[in-house]
């Protein structure tokens, strides 16, 4: 799938199962991003749910200039900022855990795969919120330095800068080794 784009359009088609598609690539992925703003699985999921309404309700809003999952990070990062502001919730807590891995391992083997990501989720937690942000749409969603630039309402130059201060700041964090970097 292009980033939802030809989804999206066969959607606008007439096509309902086009929806779920973009559903299902998107939803989880949303509501991690939003959660890291709001600290409130519950009402990540309410946000990104909102933002899928958006979605049906305006069909004719997404122009189709970026990708359809920055379309919907910027719906999300700008409701979730809605949300703040109307509950005046600002406590900095550690990110939400992410999906489980599922390969077969050793019981020695998870708990140090788990140990790693809790040290990561904790170092970026250290991070200021613009840094957690970027770290988390380049290096979790996999967006471009552009894309990331929309949804965060910065231009390109501030994402590179503020990459590189997060990359600095973690390795400060880690240490000079590195020992999971």
């Amino acid at each position: 799938m292009d980033n939802g784009a030809s989804s999206y359009r066969r959607f606008l088609d007439g096509d309902e199962s086009a929806f779920s598609e973009i559903m299902k690539e998107l939803f989880n992925s949303l509501v991690f991003f939003v959660d890291g703003y709001v600290h409130d699985v519950h009402a990540a999921e309410d946000i990104a749910i909102d933002v899928f309404s958006d979605l049906v309700v305006h069909k004719h809003r997404y122009n189709f200039k970026v990708t359809l999952k920055t379309y919907v990070f910027m719906l999300g990062r700008s409701r979730a900022l809605d949300y703040i502001k109307h509950r005046k919730v600002l406590s900095f807590v550690e990110l939400s855990e992410a999906d489980g891995v599922k390969d077969e391992k050793t019981l020695e083997e998870l708990v140090l795969v788990d140990e790693q990501k809790r040290a990561v989720r904790a170092a970026i937690a250290k991070l200021p919120e613009d840094m957690r942000v970027v770290v988390h749409l380049i290096y979790f969603e996999g967006m471009t330095y552009e894309e990331a630039a929309k949804v965060m309402k910065k231009n390109r130059k501030q994402v590179d800068n503020l990459l590189y201060r997060a990359k600095k700041e973690l390795r400060i964090i880690f240490g000079e080794d590195g020992v999971l970097l």
